[in-house]
């Protein structure tokens, strides 16, 4: 009997092996739907439970929006998105170039076609933040339960 090697994805890891993982997804339309491609794919290789997997896909695809409508692309024309899943909590960035405003939860007029990604974000997270370095902002968010991730 011969043991089955996984097989490696185009971003260079095996779903459902290791801690951290990270994407760097072409800027463009097809962004956000990639992003929850391949994060979807390694959470349920990681037998998450589905109400997380969700979670974390309605959260990703608010980051990936936010940062194509907001932001410009990384120097290399792509988005980072990393990720982390331990316990029933994956943690999820999205990094890109930054723009010319800091992501925020804002209070959109009740009949405005947009302006609510990061209140949706903020009320399926445990924690969110932004870490603004060097020309690359990185929008974060825990879900799942509790994070140890801190801010300084």
């Amino acid at each position: 009997m011969t043991e089955q090697t996984p097989e490696m994805d185009e971003y260079g890891g095996v779903p459902g092996q290791g801690l951290v993982r990270t994407a760097r997804i072409p800027w463009g339309v097809e962004a956000g739907a990639e992003a929850r491609r391949v994060v979807v794919t390694d959470l349920r290789a990681r037998n998450m439970p589905e109400i997380i997997i969700d979670e974390v896909e309605l959260v990703l695809s608010e980051l990936v929006a936010n940062s194509l409508r907001h932001a410009s692309p990384l120097g290399d024309g792509t988005i980072r998105v990393h990720w982390k899943a331990k316990n029933d909590v994956v943690e999820v960035e999205v990094s890109d170039g930054g723009g010319q405003t800091s992501p925020a939860v804002r209070r959109p007029a009740p009949w405005a076609p947009s302006g609510r990604g990061l209140r949706i974000v903020r009320s399926l997270a445990h924690e969110w933040g932004v870490v603004e370095d060097r020309g690359t902002v990185t929008v974060w968010a825990a879900v799942g339960g509790p994070s140890r991730r801190r801010v300084t």
